[in-house]
């Protein structure tokens, strides 16, 4: 498995607009990505029970939370931003997979100045437990229309990954499940499979990406939190990691092996590697404040073959900032003449303002079309396979049934020189 440090993710998701749409789960994967870029820790525990704070590591609170008044309902919203001179990550709080607050966050999508690289989305848990009985035939078709929606409102440049709901406990005690919903507390595990099953065939026929988080936490019961829904820093860490490998490789990346920092994050303190940020005795309470250390403390990072060896990239420009600080205000809708004169230009061209040239990252290319699945592509091979290399032969004839002789007639007596 690829293991990222700071300095790499930040390389990755240079000059990248980011864009994380879901629950309280996606809401820690916002919160891990963001605690990457700028640094090598994992996330607090107070970090993950938080919710709709003014401010969490230089980003800030655009909408909702603490701003407005906190509630477990469906109507709760939370907007969240991190902005630099090269990142921009924005994470909105959604409770259905398809609704007229998710229309309208689209629409913020289509009319903003910055175009989303990257969108990565899930919406499950709730769906199928606070929207009444027919909660999954109401998910399924709500599944179908924001898909239908997304395929016609990203640019076709934009890399849309959907994470499967990880897998929850037999008893839950999330918070989001009011006393009124108990009876559904007992199907949530069976229909979070169901959903899941629906939601990635769905978004495979569109063409868009999909992360089996069910299936590689499927084995990680102990990193899931008492209340059976949520997760610890060490499993979040996993899978910000699993999304910066799947980034990677759809943009056509080189990325590391063998990453020690990677070792110190899955191994924990029985492994004997001291970490970048804190030693392993403290990593069990998962700090997430960051003392630097000397670069003599981390271990030394094996040889890697030249084939995987990472590129050294061009030097980051630190002349002009691609993504200005942004205010409160920075998820309004901007007027029609400077939307006139982002759209008029060429695609190269508004590539070229934001310096994506300068982020060659020894062929961190982006490319271009759908992504196939490794089935689609053993499908595609199997069907345009070549032709043999030696000449066809003639066409096949039916075969002639031949008898030796004749069979003996019943009640004929054979003699000694017959068979």
């Amino acid at each position: 498995m690829v293991h990222l440090n700071a300095n790499e993710v930040r390389q990755l998701l240079h000059n990248k607009f980011v864009v994380v749409m879901g629950d309280s789960v996606q809401r820690a994967v916002y919160k891990d990505l963001v605690l990457l870029l700028q640094k090598d820790c994992l996330l607090s525990t107070s970090q993950l029970k938080a919710k709709g704070e003014m401010s969490f590591e230089h980003d800030v609170l655009l909408e909702g939370g603490r701003l407005g008044p906190m509630h477990n309902g469906t109507h709760y919203r939370e907007v969240r931003q991190f902005c630099s001179a090269h990142h921009l990550v924005r994470f909105y709080f959604l409770t259905r997979a398809y609704s007229p607050y998710v229309e309208k966050v689209l629409a913020q999508l289509l009319w903003a100045e910055h175009r989303p690289d990257v969108v990565v989305m899930n919406s499950c848990l709730w769906d199928v437990s606070r929207y009444g009985r027919d909660s999954m035939g109401s998910y399924r078709k709500n599944v179908e229309r924001l898909f239908w929606r997304l395929h016609r409102v990203l640019p076709e440049s934009c890399l849309l990954v959907w994470n499967t709901a990880m897998p929850v406990a037999k008893t839950v005690s999330g918070a989001f499940l009011p006393p009124e919903h108990r009876l559904r507390r007992a199907r949530l595990r069976a229909d979070v499979v169901e959903a899941n099953f629906y939601s990635a065939s769905e978004a495979r026929r569109h063409g868009f990406g999909v992360l089996d988080l069910h299936f590689h936490f499927r084995h990680s019961s102990p990193d899931r939190q008492p209340d059976g829904i949520h997760w610890n820093a060490r499993a979040h860490r996993k899978l910000t990691q699993l999304l910066l490998a799947h980034l990677a490789d759809a943009w056509g990346g080189d990325v590391p092996r063998g990453n020690p920092v990677g070792r110190w994050m899955w191994e924990g303190p029985a492994s004997g590697l001291r970490g970048p940020a804190r030693d392993a005795s403290r990593l069990e309470d998962g700090g997430g404040e960051s003392a630097e250390e000397p670069r003599a403390s981390r271990p030394p990072r094996p040889a890697c073959p030249s084939a995987q060896s990472w590129r050294p990239p061009v030097p980051l420009p630190r002349d002009r900032r691609c993504f200005p600080r942004c205010p409160q205000g920075a998820g309004s809708r901007p007027d029609q003449s400077r939307r006139r004169q982002r759209c008029s230009g060429d695609p190269s061209e508004l590539r070229a303002r934001c310096g994506l040239e300068a982020n060659l990252m020894g062929g961190l290319q982006r490319r271009r079309g759908r992504i196939h699945t490794a089935f689609e592509q053993h499908r595609h091979h199997v069907l345009h396979r070549a032709s043999p290399p030696y000449p066809p032969g003639p066409p096949e004839r039916p075969r002639r049934r031949w008898r030796r002789g004749r069979e003996p007639r019943q009640g004929r007596a054979h003699g000694p020189g017959t068979q």
